[in-house]
């Protein structure tokens, strides 16, 4: 069968090995063919010399978690998350890729009553123990709010994306950066019908014509000109890339108005309350979406340093394992990977442990850590003068 991809951009590696260090499938398995070059070797094969897209070839492109930490590793600039993206969408649109019932689950992710519905019933499902304990950790699924208080808009200065799943989950982050805004005389507006969803998980299964649609619609829940910020790194990463994912104008024109919200304010802190900083240490995990995808991870640290002593991982910014919905698919593998991260956390010696993006927050969560998104950190910082130490 073809692949989705470019010939000159599968080409472009040259199989030097810098990557395998920081490929955390190759790093947990030592398998060659669980590597980033292993994997576009396997690509070739089919794209070139027409073998066949067997269960072994869909088994490794299946396991990729997609963290991209190959990308910025890689001296000759070889674009493997594209060719990941291309492979996955041919072997979905060929019935070899994401079954039906994971097809279903993902477009529930475009029906925001629905999840939040679905939300409450797994919330209350959870406090009557009809889910057991240890299959949520297997899961890395989290204790889900009933219902959470409704977000409100203070201003146009900026639009917030608030998506699907951090929405409902992890609403008190989008409160957060709300009133880290407001503390900074920054006024945002909350997206209009059609904001449900990104489409970050449609692109990573290989559901890329349903991508497009959300894509289309978030597009139309904020327009006019004003900033879109984004306190989830995937959703960062997703709605920055439509430019690619569309290929109009109108869509590079959206693209080139999204920034993270660690990246917007890291230019306008002597706009926020000068803050009482707090001893409490604080080890800054960075999602790959926003570490080796957006390449804006050290705008997080600008932004948190005034409030509390951060502490450096000595990993070298390894992957955690989350994946987006990788944790709910391949939990070994990702527990694996995640061992690797909670090694490193636990040598820095933390109070809290940072991270941007909620897949990593409730897969780093699940392991009995205290995880918090800085803009949690920043805004109790500004209301109570210190980071509370519970």
């Amino acid at each position: 069968m073809k692949l989705d991809v470019v010939d000159t951009e599968l080409a472009s590696c040259v199989a030097c090995g810098l990557c395998l260090p920081h490929c955390p499938t190759y790093r947990v398995s030592g398998e060659e063919a669980a590597s980033p070059r292993g994997r576009i070797a396997a690509m070739r094969e089919v794209q070139w010399n027409d073998a066949p897209a067997d269960a072994s070839f869909i088994e490794f492109m299946d396991a990729c978690v997609q963290c991209r930490g190959c990308e910025t590793a890689c001296p000759s600039g070889v674009p493997f998350g594209r060719l990941m993206e291309g492979t996955r969408h041919s072997l979905a649109e060929a019935g070899k890729l994401t079954p039906r019932w994971q097809r279903l689950a993902m477009k529930a992710l475009g029906h925001h009553r629905l999840l939040l519905a679905g939300t409450s019933a797994l919330a209350v499902a959870q406090r009557v123990h009809l889910v057991p304990r240890r299959v949520a950790a297997r899961l890395g699924l989290p204790a889900v709010p009933v219902r959470s208080s409704p977000l409100h808009a203070t201003g146009t200065d900026v639009w917030l994306f608030t998506g699907c799943v951090m929405d409902a989950w992890l609403r008190p982050v989008h409160a957060a950066a709300l009133r880290v805004l407001s503390a900074a005389g920054v006024g945002a507006a909350l997206p209009g019908p059609g904001g449900d969803c990104c489409g970050a998980l449609h692109v990573h299964a290989g559901l890329t014509d349903d991508a497009r649609r959300l894509a289309r619609r978030v597009m139309s829940s904020m327009p006019g000109e004003a900033p879109i910020l984004v306190d989830s790194a995937g959703c960062g990463a997703a709605l920055k890339d439509y430019g690619h994912l569309l290929g109009t104008d109108e869509a590079v024109t959206f693209s080139a108005r999204v920034s993270d919200i660690h990246e917007w304010l890291a230019t306008r802190m002597d706009s926020l309350p000068t803050p009482t900083r707090s001893a409490t240490r604080v080890a800054v995990q960075d999602p790959c979406n926003l570490r080796h995808v957006q390449r804006t991870h050290l705008p997080v640290r600008t932004v948190l340093a005034p409030y509390v002593e951060l502490v450096e991982l000595d990993d070298e910014g390894l992957c955690c394992g989350a994946g987006g919905a990788y944790a709910a698919l391949h939990p070994e593998t990702a527990g694996a990977i995640r061992a690797r991260k909670l090694e490193s956390i636990a040598r820095s010696r933390a109070d809290v442990v940072v991270s941007a993006n909620p897949g990593c927050a409730l897969h780093l969560a699940a392991a009995g850590l205290r995880v918090l998104h800085p803009m949690e950190i920043v805004a109790q910082s500004l209301e109570s003068g210190a980071l509370d130490g519970r």
